[in-house]
């Protein structure tokens, strides 16, 4: 497993970091997110979908729960902070998504921890307000 470790200062080195991941994601690949609320999970996922082609501006799906966009891959941004458990992702069709051709970003993703595949990469993002992020990529694929 590779495990890269990165201090990001600003919002769009965070973003710098998952745009370089993206690049290196395939078909069925699983990138868990952990960290508070504000820590800039999904500034980091704005970077991903932009290294996975896609060109428009990625969102929180708080309140949708699921956004999707087109890249060089389908891409499927979940955020489970306001599911209520485990059975409400695998209604909203979250194992499909997992096993199917396209990359699953999971926000929240500690509460879908016994649904992630072995192979996901987690991604932790730690420091809130403006303090310096701390991000950790382990990635089992061995590309991180």
């Amino acid at each position: 497993m590779a495990v890269t470790s990165l201090t990001a200062t600003t919002p769009e080195q965070t973003a710098t970091a998952g745009e370089e991941l993206g690049r290196t994601l395939g078909p069925g690949d699983v990138v868990a997110l952990y960290g508070e609320l504000g820590t800039g999970k999904t500034c980091f996922v704005q970077g991903l979908v932009r290294g996975l082609g896609v060109t428009t501006q990625a969102t929180s799906p708080t309140f949708v729960l699921v956004n999707e966009y087109r890249g060089r891959l389908p891409v499927h941004h979940v955020d489970a902070y306001r599911t209520g458990g485990l059975a409400e992702l695998m209604d909203l069709g979250l194992l499909d998504l997992i096993g199917g051709d396209g990359v699953t970003l999971l926000e929240w993703a500690d509460r879908a921890e016994p649904l992630l595949p072995s192979r996901a990469v987690r991604v932790r993002i730690e420091g809130l307000g403006d303090e310096p992020r701390a991000v950790t990529i382990e990635d089992p694929r061995g590309l991180a």
